[in-house]
């Protein structure tokens, strides 16, 4: 079992910036892939920002294009956290964002599974 614990969400004026943390705890598993996603009232949850290939060690990152330039996604393998800085933001910023992780089980039957966290809303006002 996996939980993952968000904080970092709250309000702020455009053109500010807030920090994202996410901590997954448990056993019995290895990340493969951790990131953020959010959702915006009346639309669907879409990626902000992901770290990949945490089992080989070989990360990579991905990014939606509405944020380039102003996110940054970071990790601490050890501690099993990301961190997500938003910079420069915009009213469009505005959703609950949610951690997310897809994990390989280490004993048998070594299924690949994802999981979320509870949300954390982030508010960008004018």
């Amino acid at each position: 079992q996996v939980q993952l614990v968000e904080s970092g969400g709250g309000s702020v004026e455009a053109g500010g910036s807030l920090r994202l943390s996410c901590v997954a705890s448990g056993t019995g598993w290895s990340i493969n892939s951790m990131g953020w996603y959010r959702q915006a009232p009346g639309k669907q949850r879409e990626l902000v920002a992901a770290i990949t290939r945490w089992i080989t060690s070989d990360y990579g990152t991905n990014y939606a294009d509405s944020v380039k330039g102003r996110f940054s996604i970071s990790r601490d393998s050890a501690k099993k956290t990301i961190y997500l800085q938003m910079n420069s933001l915009k009213p469009e910023d505005t959703a609950v964002y949610y951690c997310h992780t897809d994990i390989l089980e280490t004993a048998p039957p070594f299924r690949l599974t994802d999981y979320w966290g509870q949300g954390t809303q982030v508010t960008v006002s004018n």
